[in-house]
């Protein structure tokens, strides 16, 4: 596998709009400074005679974090005893240290940046699930119409796009690649930010282009660009994100854990229940167009976690060269 970097330069305002479905180096985490950690776990009853305890969750701003911003405003949190205050992130990577230094409780972000994190000895823990593919799908890969790319074995000595290399995108592409009879190896991998990839498409200098929406149905929207397929199905009901913590703390704090387990998953079915009430919070959080939001294909939302799809994730990602050593998946998956 051949990977280069050809990194253009954006308006960080749009690729905001993207999928976070990889952390990228020189992150960040923003925003207002989280409420101090509990210390010790915390009784999370909501009688009236009982205060919330805070806790903070690390998000990206992005279409499906916006769920867990539904919950808060639609008190959800708090009928499970929890103050939770959100502390947005400028990437996935900086959501780890994060976590794992205790400067937030929790964060949601892409498994595959877990399970690297965790094999180079971060303390992380996947608590729940939170989103996973859909179909139709939310992201792909899309090529010219005239490129003689039809199958993924076509893929063979082009150069596909994406927005950071060494992610669930790039990983996928390897995996049906090599099921479609090709090498994985002859395939280059180059870095462009999702706004500039169907403009470098549509030139010439790239062949495929790996890319969410809002993007993805632009892309399909524009003459001559058509569909090959999306690489995140190499594993079935993919997790594009779950919820994570560090081991220290959920093992110090049990019970706030569960309670923000039981929020998770209320407030990703909330949103899923309430598709209009969704996208709306989309526009809200995003500060994505209402017409653009209208229109995105969306992921589907769960707190349910299959320790099975993160094992073959791990297992997948052994296989192509992302982990050096898988970690040890049972202090990394939180018995359900």
């Amino acid at each position: 596998m051949r990977r280069k970097s050809l990194r253009l330069t954006t308006m960080a305002a749009v690729a905001a709009l993207s999928l976070a479905l990889a952390g990228c180096s020189d992150d960040s985490v923003t925003g207002e400074s989280p409420t101090d950690e509990p210390s010790g776990d915390a009784d999370t009853g909501t009688s009236e005679s009982t205060e919330l305890t805070p806790v903070t969750v690390g998000l990206l701003q992005i279409a499906p974090a916006a769920a867990v911003q539904l919950g808060v405003d639609n008190g959800i949190f708090e009928e499970q005893g929890l103050d939770v205050s959100v502390q947005l992130g400028q990437g996935g990577a900086a959501l780890l240290p994060a976590v794992s230094s205790g400067s937030i409780q929790f964060a949601v972000g892409n498994p595959l940046s877990v399970l690297v994190a965790a094999s180079q000895g971060l303390e992380m823990e996947i608590i729940a699930g939170y989103s996973r593919i859909n179909d139709p799908a939310p992201s792909g890969i899309v090529v010219k119409a005239d490129s003689g790319i039809t199958t993924w074995k076509d893929l063979e000595g082009k150069t596909v796009a994406l927005n950071a290399i060494n992610t669930q995108g790039d990983l996928g592409t390897m995996e049906w690649v090599e099921r479609d009879g090709g090498d994985p190896g002859n395939v280059t991998f180059t870095e462009i930010a999702f706004p500039d990839q169907l403009a470098q498409l549509e030139q010439g200098y790239i062949d495929a282009s790996w890319i969410p929406e809002p993007f993805l149905s632009a892309s399909l929207g524009t003459e001559g660009v058509e569909w090959l397929g999306d690489p995140l199905t190499a594993i079935e009901e993919l997790y594009t994100m779950v919820t994570f913590s560090s081991n220290d703390y959920t093992e110090a704090n049990p019970e706030i854990t569960d309670a923000f387990v039981a929020g998770i998953t209320e407030a990703t079915a909330y949103a899923m229940e309430n598709e209009e009430e969704y996208r709306a919070a989309i526009v809200d959080y995003t500060g994505m167009p209402a017409e653009v939001v209208e229109n995105i294909r969306l992921e589907v939302l769960t707190g349910e976690l299959d320790a099975g799809v993160i094992e073959e994730l791990s297992a997948l990602a052994l296989k192509h060269g992302m982990l050096d050593s898988e970690p040890d998946l049972s202090a990394v998956i939180r018995a359900q």
